[in-house]
């Protein structure tokens, strides 16, 4: 089902963007280093890609196509916003423009293995000794020092390295990995926040960003809890192991609602929708954890005997934590989507809007993504100008 007409409304928002006066040339590739470019020229920044002759980045051929063009979507979002130049990297003239184009720069973006960048003859001790406010931000698997740092770094391997596909899939089943590019999009905004913040230092410096290290973030408390008690989390599904009841469960209808107790209050409210609010045993989330099994039958059983309009009705009457499980068309077609222009419509493609809302100097999509090479001629121009 096409999604409503009305949704991705994009609201002009005049006026200059805050990183405006930020360049930003981004050698990148694929999607947790172009994520972090993406981003920057989201709130204003001028984002030069650099793109190999003939195919251009991999994501300009990898996923969906748009049946408008056959653009890749993937490449949509990744390129939006951003100025692309050809530069052939194995030839000298392209090395000098290269150079000539970083020389014009604040943040460099690069994601190839370690010592390929100095390969290049681009080495950053160099460039921040003939550019001493330039940021070099790198983005890889392992990050540029350590036994691994060599390693092609894949999202899948720092998944699996992480601990998060350990703890990942039902109690009975094997590790899983998300079926998503989750661990390129969450390096994607760590990469720049951290770009963002050796920028305000005003001091040049390498930002050294690799996904292993984003994804155990992610992680929270458990290489802690690990270090203080032995602990290793079981997988459970989609439960959590200090928090009962938390998962997805079915409605009579067929449809699904996820439910959170994470505070207690509304830990409280639940119980006591189930029918089990005096019960002593379920009063604290040590009880509740404690029977895991018996609080979970109660709420699988309480929601199977209601449609989920059923549900979401009485949880909120309650003020208890419970949401649809939604696939993109009811994404796309959520009210509160929609009244914040959640998704916006660029080039003709339904996407994601900018990350935060800023409510002085707020962030736009400017344009969609470009051609391959489509800005070679006028970027290059201007750089002949500067000479």
């Amino acid at each position: 089902m096409p999604p409503p007409s009305s949704a991705g409304r994009s609201a002009p928002a005049p006026g200059p963007l805050p990183l405006a006066d930020l360049r930003v040339i981004d050698l990148s590739t694929v999607l947790a280093g172009p994520g972090c470019a993406r981003h920057l020229a989201d709130f204003g920044a001028d984002v030069i890609k650099i793109e190999r002759p003939g195919s251009g980045d991999t994501v300009r051929a990898m996923g969906w196509r748009d049946p408008v063009d056959d653009v890749t979507l993937f490449w949509k979002l990744a390129g939006r916003g951003k100025r692309s130049v050809v530069l052939d990297l194995k030839t000298d003239e392209g090395i000098a423009r290269l150079r000539q184009l970083v020389a014009t720069a604040d943040v460099l973006v690069e994601n190839l293995r370690p010592g390929k960048l100095e390969a290049l003859g681009l080495v950053p001790e160099e460039l921040l000794e003939q550019h001493p406010t330039l940021v070099i931000t790198r983005v890889t698997g392992f990050g540029q020092t350590g036994p691994y740092a060599g390693r092609p770094g894949f999202a899948t391997l720092a998944e699996a390295m992480s601990g998060f596909a350990s703890v990942n899939g039902e109690p009975d089943g094997g590790p899983l990995l998300p079926p998503i590019a989750l661990t390129d999009e969450v390096t994607a905004l760590a990469a720049a926040f951290a770009t963002m913040v050796a920028v305000h230092s005003g001091v040049g410096q390498v930002v050294d960003v690799n996904l292993l290290e984003t994804m155990l973030q992610l992680m929270g408390a458990l290489p802690s809890a690990y270090a203080a008690t032995g602990y290793e989390q079981p997988r459970l599904g989609s439960g959590i192991p200090y928090s009962v009841p938390r998962g997805t469960y079915r409605c009579a209808d067929g449809r699904w609602v996820a439910i959170s107790a994470t505070a207690e209050p509304v830990a409280r409210r639940m119980m006591a929708l189930v029918g089990a609010g005096d019960d002593e045993r379920f009063w604290s989330f040590e009880g509740r954890v404690e029977h895991r099994d018996e609080v979970e039958a109660l709420v699988a059983a309480w929601v199977a005997g209601r449609s989920l309009d059923e549900v979401l009705a009485e949880a909120e009457a309650a003020h208890a934590a419970a949401a649809p499980v939604y696939g993109q068309a009811e994404v796309a077609a959520d009210p509160h989507v929609l009244a914040r222009d959640v998704l916006v419509d660029v080039g003709g493609v339904r996407m994601q809007n900018v990350i935060a809302r800023l409510s002085a100097t707020p962030g736009r999509v400017r344009f969609p993504a470009r051609d391959l090479g489509a800005d070679t001629d006028e970027v290059l121009a201007e750089l002949d100008e500067q000479v």
